[in-house]
């Protein structure tokens, strides 16, 4: 079984002027593609080419580095594209009860979480999971993921996500990472977060 490149749910242009049509194409076509070949490539003819991304993550200590920086990549940018769209919406009331209860509300959290991203040093990922029923705020350096069995790595299960790497807002935004990730509220699927909530309890 060979991984593939995931359908978006809407136009490369569709989170327009948040996310730019150019920066969407090649993220997704470029970027991701290359994530998913380097990683079949990387399991070609062994067992784990039959396993899912998420089987292979969480036992990623098993495996080479290749397959860790490519087999994150491929999972990573899969969540993300999942959780980005134009229609937005809003966190459910029980993801919103938790926000409040767990993260000290809505103001707090995008604070939290965008520190989260700004200030991972190169390259990474921000993260929003949910570990023992409670949401927990972490980030992941180049494209590990809070699935990882790696000390300091595994969080929880991921239900949002946001990516820091230059490549995904430099046409755009240059340097100016605080702006792309305040413009990362415009652009969030609140009914996919919801639904990775509700299956995460």
């Amino acid at each position: 079984m060979s991984f593939t490149l995931p359908q978006l749910a809407f136009a490369y242009n569709a989170l327009e002027p948040h996310i730019d049509e150019r920066t969407m194409e090649i993220h997704h076509s470029k970027h991701h593609q290359a994530y998913i070949t380097n990683l079949n490539n990387a399991l070609a003819g062994t067992p784990a080419e039959n396993l899912s991304i998420e089987e292979i993550c969480t036992n990623i200590s098993q495996y080479a580095m290749v397959v860790r920086n490519n087999g994150g990549g491929h999972f990573n940018h899969s969540l993300f594209w999942s959780i980005l769209g134009a229609e937005g919406g809003t966190p459910s009331p029980e993801l919103a009860a938790a926000i409040e209860t767990d993260l000290g509300g809505m103001e707090k959290f995008k604070e939290e979480f965008g520190k989260a991203g700004i200030t991972r040093f190169g390259s990474g990922w921000a993260w929003l999971c949910v570990k023992e029923g409670q949401l927990i705020i972490c980030s992941t350096a180049n494209q590990d993921n809070p699935l990882m069995d790696i000390e300091g790595v595994r969080c929880g299960n991921p239900i949002l996500a946001l990516d820091v790497w230059e490549h995904a807002y430099y046409l755009n935004y240059q340097n100016r990472r605080p702006d792309y990730v305040a413009a990362f509220w415009n652009v969030i699927n609140w009914n996919e977060v919801n639904r990775r909530y509700a299956a995460s309890l």
